[in-house]
């Protein structure tokens, strides 16, 4: 099991500057390794349907995969010799940052999916570089010592659990300061509880007038930390926008505004962990829905939609669930709030209209507290059908631990 710790920095002045020549370099060597995959794909595409009988051919070349990008390394340190600072395999990773952006472009992630067309990064958009491995004892009371670097000091606000294994190390420049991110392995794998009490299944239904409501009832306000920054914002961009573009006053003004923004994050952030934690410990399995938070992103609710802020929450979640040997159950969001929850009969209802009454049996509730109870049965529901398949001895269905799910019947 992965998981990652973030603690903040505190650099001398002399290590600051030398964070940000690395960081520096890495960026050109970015750029320069983008524009080689850039040159290729440009000379070697052809397109059959609108070429001339009689046009120019480039010279064919081969493709500019990671190791042949990862081979021109030791020519870049002779021809130029500052690169040689720099730890070897913070360099490889930057090559294996070009593949993959590169690729996502060309062929997409896992699901297929790809990716717009890779831009070449400006030297304030350039923010992190990456130690691929680390040695054991590398941490040692509030010192880390970074490979070709030297010992850089630590604020362990929390101590590092025993048993776990450091594997990768991130130094990222934000608005404050710099953050020490640390890749952590842990190879004891928690178990999923083979049964879970009956009493311990809840749905949730996110929103924007609630941040969320349990089947049982139970909401929790949504803070809106963004809209409620929004004054103190508008003042800090007004100072930025009306600053000559290039001054050191507009970076000033420009990096005033970046720790504004960061002190909305960061509180949002830590509203969707202690929420998280508060579930997880009433509750052993938690449904939820399937939403397509992009698409939702597009509308006029957008700017609502990431103040919640539900993508982060739900990811958080499922990993702190994982980590307790929960379970987080996504659902179809499909006619969770027209459905009655009681008889099942379809309510239509827009969005304005916030309580649901269904005249077929008379059951008169909030809205997303009707949602919510029908996650929770539709979730219970896929429990009980994949309990009838394995039981009929159908093959392919138990691919994951679904023990539990007997349990449910």
């Amino acid at each position: 099991m992965r998981t990652a710790y973030q603690y903040k920095l505190r650099p001398t002045k002399q290590q600051v500057i030398e964070f940000d020549r690395w960081l520096s370099m890495l960026c050109a060597q970015y750029n320069y390794l983008l524009a080689d995959r850039f040159n290729w794909y440009e000379q070697n595409r052809s397109p059959v349907n609108a070429c001339l009988l009689i046009c120019h051919l480039p010279e064919l070349r081969d493709h500019p995969d990671y190791y042949s990008q990862k081979k021109t390394l030791p020519q870049l340190k002779k021809t130029h010799p500052w690169y040689s600072e720099i730890y070897s395999q913070v360099l490889q990773d930057v090559v294996k940052r070009v593949k993959v952006t590169f690729d996502r472009f060309l062929k997409g992630d896992s699901n297929g999916k790809r990716s717009g067309k890779p831009r070449f990064k400006a030297r304030n958009r350039y923010r992190t570089f990456t130690y691929p491995q680390m040695k054991e004892g590398c941490l040692q009371e509030n010192l880390i010592n970074l490979p070709m670097f030297g010992k850089v000091k630590v604020v362990l606000h929390r101590p590092i659990p025993d048993g776990f294994k450091i594997k990768t190390a991130s130094v990222t420049k934000k608005a404050d300061g710099f953050y020490l991110t640390l890749s952590l392995e842990d190879l004891t794998v928690p178990e999923i509880k083979p049964n879970f009490n009956p009493n311990k299944i809840t749905g949730i239904d996110v929103g924007l007038k609630e941040f969320l409501t349990t089947s049982e009832g139970e909401t929790v306000c949504i803070p809106q930390y963004y809209r409620k920054a929004q004054k103190r914002l508008r003042v800090i961009q007004k100072r930025v926008s009306r600053r000559k573009k290039g001054s050191n006053r507009r970076q000033k003004a420009v990096k005033q505004l970046g720790k504004q923004h960061k002190k909305v994050a960061d509180k949002r952030k830590d509203f969707h962990f202690k929420t998280a934690v508060k579930l997880l410990s009433k509750y052993d399995v938690i449904a939820v829905e399937d939403l397509n938070v992009k698409g939702l992103a597009r509308t006029r609710l957008a700017k609502s939609v990431l103040d919640a802020g539900w993508s982060n929450f739900l990811s958080i979640l499922t990993n702190k669930a994982e980590n307790a040997g929960l379970l987080v159950v996504p659902v179809s969001a499909y006619n969770t709030s027209q459905d009655c929850s009681n008889c099942g009969e379809k309510v239509p209802k827009k969005l304005h209209i916030r309580w649901h009454d269904c005249i077929k049996c008379g059951c008169s509730l909030d809205r997303d507290h009707n949602a919510a109870i029908n996650i929770k049965n539709k979730a219970i529901g896929q429990f009980v059908f994949k309990a009838q398949l394995m039981s009929d001895g159908i093959p392919g269905v138990a691919e994951k631990p679904t023990s539990y799910c007997i349990q449910l019947v």
